[in-house]
């Protein structure tokens, strides 16, 4: 790949730096259907600086979407470690690792998850609700995210008239409207034409950069993995490589 170029100095597994946000120890997961016990991951250790924009590349059935769902906190892994912030996110009980959730990280998703019945600025107002904003901040806050996405003179649609690129934006806003430190992007361009990928991938590193999220993207696309700072990839449940992204065109979003 043009413009990349192998990780030495910190070795395979990440960084393990005073600035890491995120670090994972031998993480595993097995799951057991019947007699049969499949390994979706095998001791994956990996760490994520704060602000960076990591990118999980790897083919279907590869276990990259279950390592984004153990990091996110949406499953238990068998054994290993998860610290998002100095907390230990896979010891937590389900209540406190929901308002954890609500309070650091967001998402998002190949299909949207939007809300139908729900206009684009209620939809992106939406996380605000749980996490105990009044109405007037709300609005307030979601209208200048989707003014900020360029969706200024939608936000009284519904997702039914919207393009995908639309509400893959509405998304987008949602995800960053309570400035997360973290954002998960799981296949973020999926369901969008080529053009309208290359807008979004723009405007979710726009987003990222210039308020410092961290950022982690899933994907199987070797293109859109060249936007990230460093490409982590899993083959058949393990770290199969990490690599540095050195090309400035994509990395800056320019």
């Amino acid at each position: 790949m043009g413009g990349l170029e192998i990780l030495a100095a910190d070795g395979i597994n990440g960084t393990n730096g005073i600035n890491d946000i995120i670090v994972i120890n031998n993480i595993s997961k097995v799951y057991v259907i019947g007699q049969e016990r499949v390994v979706a991951l095998r001791n994956v250790s990996l760490s994520v600086r704060e602000g960076e924009f990591c990118c999980v590349l790897g083919t279907s059935g590869s276990g990259k979407s279950t390592l984004l769902n153990m990091i996110a906190g949406l499953e238990k892994p068998t054994r290993g470690d998860i610290i998002i912030k100095g907390q230990h996110i896979d010891k937590m009980s389900e209540n406190r690792l929901a308002r954890f959730r609500q309070d650091h990280i967001g998402f998002i998703f190949q299909s949207y998850n939007l809300m139908p019945a729900l206009t684009a600025r209620e939809n992106v107002a939406m996380p605000l609700i749980f996490r105990g904003f009044p109405k007037r901040e709300r609005d307030r806050l979601a209208l200048r995210m989707l003014d900020s996405v360029g969706l200024g003179s939608h936000v009284k649609h519904k997702p039914t008239q919207m393009s995908g690129g639309q509400q893959q934006r509405v998304g987008i806003a949602r995800a960053f409207v309570g400035r997360p430190e973290i954002v998960f992007a799981d296949e973020p361009t999926g369901n969008l034409d080529s053009r309208t990928r290359e807008e979004v991938m723009r405007l979710m590193m726009s987003i990222s950069r210039s308020n410092g999220h961290t950022l982690i993207m899933v994907t199987h696309d070797n293109e859109l993995s060249e936007y990230a700072d460093r490409i982590v990839k899993i083959k058949d449940g393990e770290i199969d490589d990490i690599i540095v992204n050195v090309n400035k065109s994509k990395n800056n979003g320019g």
